[in-house]
């Protein structure tokens, strides 16, 4: 009995257990995961009350609200859960044998048996198991910080989207209104015999495709709004609050392109996911390469089989003997494999991030000069060219098509222009995105 004593007290000196940087980070992760919980909303309708759609509090109502968010998180912890499996030794191991013939014997003592051991990995084996463990799961908190910056984008350009839909349909509905102006003037004249019958007719056809086209863009609205709120987890037809009568002029981007590149290398989270997998992939190799290496399991016992005394309390030890070795060389040969396309994953999302980058600050340099260009010379020459065209109908020095031409005109630069407002948005989303930060510069 005092040989089981020992085995007891010294088993876990002997086992090669993860060592303190591994827990540390390991409970670090596990804060982390934590604090990542959404906040409990005082509401079951993130936008009740509000009679503005706001982009911040949507966006935050979306990363609260959004089930795939929350299953990325839980699939965090599960990877978490790994680490205290990896890294425990297996469960000692109690065996008890008795001779039954012994049992009430006049000539012999009773004959039993009982026996603890303990399996103890290689040295280092149980260390790069737990390292496996906690780059998977830091790779999974880097792909909950993806999906939380993919939906943040997503519901930010949504966002773009309704406001963009709603200015169209006031751009509509404006241009409905100056053409029944026009079909009046141009009524009057033919009444008076100075136009043509045709002019009241191309007017009345131009007002009957703007109203075709305020239909198509209220079902679009609705598209809109129905993917909003399956982002915000609402019953698709409850209503949203109206986007804002403007956007926020944003500026053009003045870091520079290699800190802009620098710091999408460091934050991309699709980018630390990847390297946490190349770490894991490396402790793989590792841990294959221990596999050449014996285990080893400790045993005492209490043989009372024996006569002597001196013999009945026994100590033991195990070694398995890593005689197969094409397989062990095989398992060898997958973790290197793996971990090469895991290092060539991460070298492609590297490409992907640089190219991504340059991509977007192109994209918001070429918006922000096509806003400039409509606000400063498109519009007002629109505008001007109506005024023109309209005073000359008026006066018979043109006729009706000249200012259905310039309506239309106007129309497609008031457009335009509103398109290349939310363009310049969407483009600052899109760096964000590619800088790895979520819109408005929020963090993923």
């Amino acid at each position: 009995m005092h040989a089981l004593r020992v085995l007891v007290l010294f088993a876990p000196l002997l086992a090669s257990c993860a060592g303190p940087s591994l827990t540390t980070r390991h409970r670090e992760l596990a804060d982390a995961w934590s604090r990542a919980a959404p906040a409990r909303a005082a509401s079951d309708d993130p936008l009740a009350g509000h009679t503005t759609l706001d982009r911040q509090a949507l966006v935050a109502a979306v990363l609260a609200r959004n089930p795939s968010i929350e299953a990325a998180r839980w699939a965090w912890r599960a990877a978490l859960a790994r680490y205290p499996q990896e890294t425990a030794l297996d469960d000692p191991m109690l065996e008890y044998s008795l001779a039954p013939a012994s049992l009430g014997s006049s000539r012999v003592d009773a004959g039993q048996r009982v026996a603890l051991s303990q399996a103890l990995p290689f040295p280092g084996k149980l260390t790069l198991r737990g390292e496996i463990a906690l780059a998977e799961a830091e790779a999974a908190a880097s792909d909950h910080a993806a999906v939380r910056l993919r939906l943040a984008t997503l519901a930010s350009l949504l966002f773009d989207e309704l406001y963009l839909i709603d200015r169209k349909l006031g751009v509509n509905d404006a241009h409905r209104g100056l053409l029944a102006e026009l079909r009046e003037i141009a009524v009057a004249r033919y009444e008076a015999g100075s136009g043509a019958q045709q002019d009241p007719l191309e007017a009345e056809l131009e007002e009957a495709e703007l109203l075709h086209r305020d239909i198509t863009l209220r079902a679009d609205r609705r598209v809109a709004e129905e993917q909003l709120n399956a982002l915000l987890h609402r019953s698709p037809e409850l209503p949203l609050p109206a986007p804002p009568a403007a956007l926020e002029p944003r500026a053009p981007a003045d870091a520079p392109r290699d800190a802009l590149l620098a710091r999408a290398l460091a934050e991309r989270p699709e980018l630390r996911a990847a390297e946490a997998r190349v770490r894991a992939r490396e402790a793989a190799v590792a841990l294959a390469r221990r596999e050449f290496l014996p285990d080893l399991r400790v045993m005492g016992a209490y043989d009372s089989f024996w006569a002597e005394s001196e013999l009945q309390p026994t100590l033991g030890l195990e070694l398995n003997l890593p005689l197969r070795r094409a397989r062990r060389a095989a398992a060898f040969d997958e973790a290197e494999a793996s971990l090469e396309a895991a290092r060539s994953t991460r070298a492609g999302l590297d490409d992907q991030v640089r190219f991504s980058v340059e991509r977007a600050l192109a994209r918001l340099t070429e918006a922000h000069h096509a806003l400039a260009i409509f606000q400063d010379r498109m519009l007002p020459a629109a505008r001007d060219r109506v005024d023109s065209a309209r005073t000359s109908f008026e006066t018979g020095q043109s006729d009706f098509s000249t200012v259905i031409d310039a309506e239309r005109g106007l129309r497609d630069a008031e457009l335009g222009h509103e398109e290349a407002q939310v363009a310049v948005s969407r483009r600052h989303a899109e760096l964000s995105r590619a800088l790895g930060a979520l819109p408005e510069g929020g963090q993923p």
